[in-house]
């Protein structure tokens, strides 16, 4: 029988946050590209939570910006609330949240995919990965087709082998009812890749107009609005906002829960699938946290056309009458009607540890992976990793170096290296404590540290390159100019000083010696500084921040160089771990399984001591001596 052959440099398999983002990448770089998705209509779906960042959430949205990525300028066109988190604790914390028009933000990233040249959208199942002699040739569809690739994306989401539980109810269908992705699983182990069985979950759909939003209380977003994207106009984004509502569980709520873990799927072992522990369902949360006699619960909209409303804290796999009772016992539900009742959903996904941290497969040239199929869970780190096997792919078939974020560098670095590196037993989620040099790697500098990344790679313009480094430069000049202005202990600056609680000063001090006291800031300064120069926003907030921090900056500037002469000392990928003496056998095992590519990650390698690392410097010393 004729099939339908067709030849690309890239097919992505997938069209969730991490198909769109390596798909718009390795179209933007030049490369033909397909987008395979079950459904059209299921580009960017949200299929959970509806909304884009969060605590370090927000600073992986601003890295993916920063290296030319799409998400923040498209949840800057839809979102519907946004909010800075943490800002009562330092800068380094600070994390941009914002609620968005799911429905908007899928039509949104479509739009941009349908108008990207080079790129074409496939509604079709991929159920195979083609390959010779150990590198990827393209994939084949369902209908028998065959599309002839350099590189192969894999961001295939929850999608593979998916089944959807509450209760006794067991569909095989993808989120939302959407058809799954039945057969690529088994092509995948034929190539010898390692597969495991992950789950997560989902809260109901209520119909905001059944409830009661005054046994609640309202959360408003911030009166000035920050943009995710640098390149968005801060003026663009003041819009009128949506408002989301804060309620409580109860012992009530507790109470139910409890008299029903026997009928729960979590606890009766239908769901085979590890779940996210930072994210647990809410029977997970009655069992685990027993001290606890409520929960927060937010009730938040799904858009601005549409009554429907998300439960967040309260996602479950409960029985479906159960799920009505415990929902009606939350103040403000008790009337409310659910649309679509909450679940837990299982699915395949890789053994990151088969991937170097370019996201390329180690036993498969050309095959790169990204999204919630690498162990992940999440939007935002789900997008990134897409955009970097997007342009990772797109380097190897350029002929270009391939690029790795390392930990200094940004989240997404910390994120991929955990991934790749250690050993994930259930969804990876990113939290700021994973970051060890999180006061330099900020939500508001990621322009600073990764767009010249960007603009090597060809994803940043000329013109948005040019405009950062003048911003960089006025930065430096700003600082600079801090520093040498002198005030003296004149009567004016003693007032000043005095009217913000700030102690005066005995001899002059210069201006940055001022801003450093606690109590002080850029903007107040002006009193005493009227030579200043009118600057941009997002340039004073660089100088002030930096200025601050100064100290603790330098310190940690200072880790960061040991940090990276580590990542320098470069391991052989063929070396032979069972032949260097005085290796223990747990680090033996552990380096074999992990093949590290450096000595930095080598020592973050769970089961691997200080002592190993050492005994590994000798041997590659002593190596490099031989030859």
């Amino acid at each position: 029988m004729p099939f339908v052959e067709e030849y690309v440099d890239v097919a992505v398999v997938g069209a969730g946050h991490a198909g769109c983002e390596a798909a718009l990448a390795c179209a933007r770089l030049g490369l033909e590209t397909a987008v395979f998705t079950v459904s059209v209509d299921s580009i960017a779906l949200m299929p959970c939570n509806p909304n884009i960042g969060g605590s370090s959430k927000g600073h992986l949205v601003r890295e993916l910006d920063a290296l030319g990525g799409e998400m923040g300028k498209v949840i800057d066109r839809t979102f519907i609330q946004s909010k800075m988190l943490n800002v009562s604790k330092g800068p380094a914390v600070h994390s941009l949240r914002a609620q968005a028009d799911k429905a908007e933000y899928s039509r949104a990233m479509r739009m941009v995919l349908e108008e990207t040249e080079r790129l074409r959208i496939v509604q079709a199942e991929v159920t195979d990965i083609l390959a010779k002699d150990g590198r990827v040739t393209g994939v084949r569809l369902y209908s028998g087709a065959v599309y002839h690739a350099k590189a192969v994306i894999l961001c295939t989401g929850t999608y593979l082998k998916a089944r959807c539980i509450y209760g006794d109810v067991s569909t095989y269908t993808g989120p939302n009812g959407l058809q799954a992705a039945n057969h690529l699983t088994d092509s995948l182990k034929n190539l010898g890749i390692e597969m495991y069985r992950f789950k997560t979950g989902t809260p109901a759909r209520i119909d905001g107009r059944t409830v009661d939003f005054s046994k609640m209380e309202e959360q408003l977003g911030d009166k000035r609005v920050v943009p995710f994207s640098f390149t968005t106009d801060p003026e663009s984004v003041q819009i009128d906002q949506a408002s989301c509502w804060l309620t409580y569980t109860n012992e009530k709520t507790h109470e139910i829960i409890r008299s029903n873990l026997d009928r729960s799927p979590l606890y009766s072992g239908a769901i085979e699938g590890t779940g996210p522990r930072y994210c647990p369902s809410i029977e997970d949360k009655v069992v685990r946290f027993s001290d606890k006699n409520r929960h927060q619960v937010f009730i938040e909209p799904e858009g601005r056309y549409t009554s429907e409303m998300y439960v967040g804290g309260m996602s479950s796999s409960l029985p479906e009458d159960v799920q009505h009772a415990m929902y009606h016992s939350v103040p403000g539900l008790e009337h409310a009607r659910i649309v679509r009742n909450a679940y837990a959903i299982e699915y395949d996904c890789i053994n990151p540890q088969q991937l170097y941290p370019t996201l390329e497969f180690r036993k498969i040239r050309g095959l790169f992976s990204g999204g919630q199929f690498n162990g992940s869970s999440g939007y935002e780190e789900a997008a990134c990793q897409g955009l970097i096997a997007g342009i990772n792919a797109s380097m190897e078939i350029l002929g270009k170096e391939q690029i790795i974020i390392d930990r200094s560098q940004g989240y997404i670095g910390v994120l991929i290296d955990d991934l790749v590196t250690k050993e994930n037993h259930e969804p990876y989620r990113m939290m700021t404590s994973r970051a060890e040099y999180r006061l330099i790697l900020r939500q508001d500098n990621a322009d600073q540290r990764l767009t010249p990344v960007g603009y090597e790679v060809g994803l940043i313009s000329e013109e948005r390159y040019r405009k950062l480094q003048k911003k960089i430069l006025q930065i430096k000049e700003e600082k600079e100019r801090l520093e040498r202005t002198m005030v003296g202990a004149s009567g004016p600056v003693q007032s000043f000083l005095a009217s913000y609680g700030s102690t005066t000063l005995k001899t002059a001090a210069s201006l940055a010696e001022i801003l450093r006291r606690p109590e002080m800031d850029y903007e107040k300064l002006a009193e005493i500084d009227p030579a200043r120069p009118v600057l941009p926003p997002d340039v004073t907030e660089q100088v002030e921040i930096d200025v601050k921090y100064d100290g603790y900056i330098r310190r940690q500037l200072k880790q960061v160089e040991q940090f990276k002469k580590l990542e320098q000392k470069r391991i052989p990928e063929e070396l032979d771990y069972d032949s260097i003496p005085s290796l223990r056998l747990e680090a033996v095992q552990k380096l074999k399984l992990c093949k590290p590519i450096s000595i930095g990650q080598a020592s973050r390698i769970s089961g691997v001591s200080p002592a190993d690392i050492s005994v590994l410097l000798v041997y590659l010393e002593q190596k490099h001596r031989q030859e």
